[in-house]
């Protein structure tokens, strides 16, 4: 069957809907084109890049009618990398977009569409807002360059201003690299494994303003490495941990496991809802702390704690969940699967005067079970999975518990859904649904969810 374009045709299109990544959809005899930076209602003159069986991509060349809805400030860099995919929509609009992807997702994949979702809560500025950057180290045009990837390839563009994160981290950044350029240190070339600095990441304290710089290295020597923390400290004074991270595998995972400190702490901390946290390298730490505040105390005021509550934190991380509640109930049980996660939340318990908390390291559903089997009976289980969401056996156990109350944070809303079906054959209903926007400008959406278990 031959198809309706071929790569490199020229075309005019309406846009006519946006996908789940925020890429403007046309059709072309009923056949589907993906167009990166084009909204709803456009009118463009497009070129056609690639074509598969059942749809295609293309580009815009010019457009012959706009949306209202175009946000005046757009960078075509940061949309092609995928740093802010949605930035050329106005806030507004995201924040609808945003509902409506978790609307979708419940009539589709779970089949509630009478469910309420609520309107997305945003931020007032919603920009410069990350906490954290991860940024790669690599050569372009013969010199050391940092920035990021052009979406789908490993092709570094060269990024100064990221637009999303935290101004100073972005400073630090720049000062990071042209340290590393009169150093001579040599950028990482993935291609036959060589060089040295392969990343370099920092992380800032939102409250604190507490700043960590960690240099990701192939191997354990760190060429010229009294020069580079000399200069470091002499050019950002204000650094508080300076850590060489060693990650020899040629992988897409950006940490490896061994952390030296070169200058300062082994970590930073910050405040989360009145409590403090000790944040390592490898800490999961949301990157935006006036979000994460938002989307947590929703997490509590859907709970409805009393005094009398057992409460289980599953995923909890560093405990910040878990702890920001925990004067408020009884006892709070967390579990995590990083043994130095668990560790480092018994310490964040200790510094905040907390007593009611005890945490296990292992795989959510294995410890799930075994808290089943000891008779542990909670009346609210917190859940904060990852994108993969929840295995039918921890979702068992959630219900052998007879919970009254479950509050489901999440970062996927298909997976989500579907799990939110394996609760309702369980016997929990799903009651309402907040969105929160804890990525603005990207296309990603948190959701809080509350189920309670039908009498």
């Amino acid at each position: 069957m031959s198809l309706p374009v071929k790569k490199n045709d020229q075309l005019r299109l309406e846009i006519i809907d946006l996908s789940h990544e925020g890429m403007g959809i046309a059709k072309v005899d009923g056949y589907l084109l993906f167009v990166e930076n084009a909204l709803v209602g456009e009118i463009i003159q497009a070129q056609v890049l690639k074509v598969g069986k059942k749809f295609g991509y293309a580009k815009v060349l010019s457009w012959e009618k706009q949306s209202e809805n175009r946000s005046e400030f757009s960078d075509n860099q940061l949309i092609r990398t995928g740093i802010a995919p949605l930035m050329h929509l106005k806030y507004s609009e995201q924040l609808k977009f945003k509902r409506q992807q978790v609307q979708n997702a419940l009539a589709r994949v779970a089949k509630m569409p009478d469910v309420p979702v609520l309107e997305t809560l945003g931020m007032e500025n919603p920009l410069a807002y990350r906490n954290k950057a991860q940024v790669p180290v690599r050569k372009v045009n013969g010199q050391l360059e940092t920035g990021f990837y052009r979406k789908n390839t490993h092709d570094l563009v060269p990024i100064e201003d990221f637009y999303i994160q935290d101004p100073v981290i972005d400073q630090t950044i720049i000062k990071v690299r042209d340290i590393l350029r009169e150093v001579k240190a040599k950028p990482y070339n993935e291609t036959d494994n060589t060089g040295d600095i392969k990343h370099i990441v920092v992380r800032r304290g939102h409250y604190s303003h507490e700043l960590m710089i960690i240099l990701v290295t192939r191997k354990e020597k760190l060429f010229n490495e009294k020069w580079i923390v000399q200069r470091i400290t002499e050019e950002i004074p204000q650094v508080n941990s300076l850590i060489q991270n060693v990650n020899a595998k040629p992988t897409n995972v950006i940490l490896g496991e061994i952390n030296k400190v070169l200058y300062g702490s082994p970590t930073i901390s910050d405040s989360l809802l009145g409590n403090q946290f000790a944040i390592s390298p490898q800490s999961f730490y949301q990157v935006n702390t006036q979000m994460t505040e938002k989307l947590y105390q929703t997490a509590i005021d859907f709970a409805d704690l009393q005094a009398d509550d057992i409460a289980i934190d599953a995923y909890c991380g560093i405990g910040t969940i878990g702890q920001s509640f925990a004067k408020k109930v009884q006892k709070v049980y967390g579990m995590e699967i990083v043994p130095q996660a668990i560790l480092d939340a018994k310490e964040n318990a200790k510094n905040n005067g907390i007593s009611n908390t005890i945490y296990e390291a292992g795989p959510a559903e294995e410890v799930m079970e075994k808290w089943v089997e000891d008779g542990i009976e909670p009346s609210v289980i917190f859940v904060d999975p990852p994108r993969k969401g929840l295995t039918k056996s921890f979702i068992a156990s959630c219900a052998q518990t007879k919970a009254s109350r479950i509050v489901y944070i999440s970062c996927n809303p298909a997976t989500f859904a579907r799990d939110a079906v394996d609760f309702a054959e369980l016997g929990y209903e799903l009651v309402k649904v907040q969105p929160v926007d804890l990525f603005p400008q990207t296309y990603h959406v948190e959701t809080v969810a509350l189920l309670t278990r039908k009498k």
